[in-house]
């Protein structure tokens, strides 16, 4: 299943690599969602990650690149994506 095209809302979200090497291995619950960030509950605290610095799973899914999903999640579910740009 590819994950650009659901939402995320609820889902568990892993983040594989990022510049940011302290986020490297965050996990948590998608709580919210805006066009440059995504917002999880990660040990009962609150953490917004910019997409633009993470490459990330979401339940276990082919990794997404941040950067390239930059868009409202209402925008996001409906575009095209050429597959090899992750």
């Amino acid at each position: 299943m590819d994950m650009k095209h659901h939402s995320w809302l609820g889902r568990t979200l892993n983040v594989i690599d990022s510049s940011d090497v302290s986020l490297i291995g965050m996990k948590g619950l998608v709580l919210d969602e805006t066009r440059e960030t995504i917002v999880i509950s990660h040990d009962e605290q609150t953490k917004t990650l910019g997409k633009q610095a993470i490459r990330f799973t979401v339940d276990d899914s082919k990794v997404i690149n941040g950067s390239l999903v930059r868009q409202r999640a209402e925008d996001r579910i409906n575009r095209n994506y050429k597959e090899d740009a992750e």
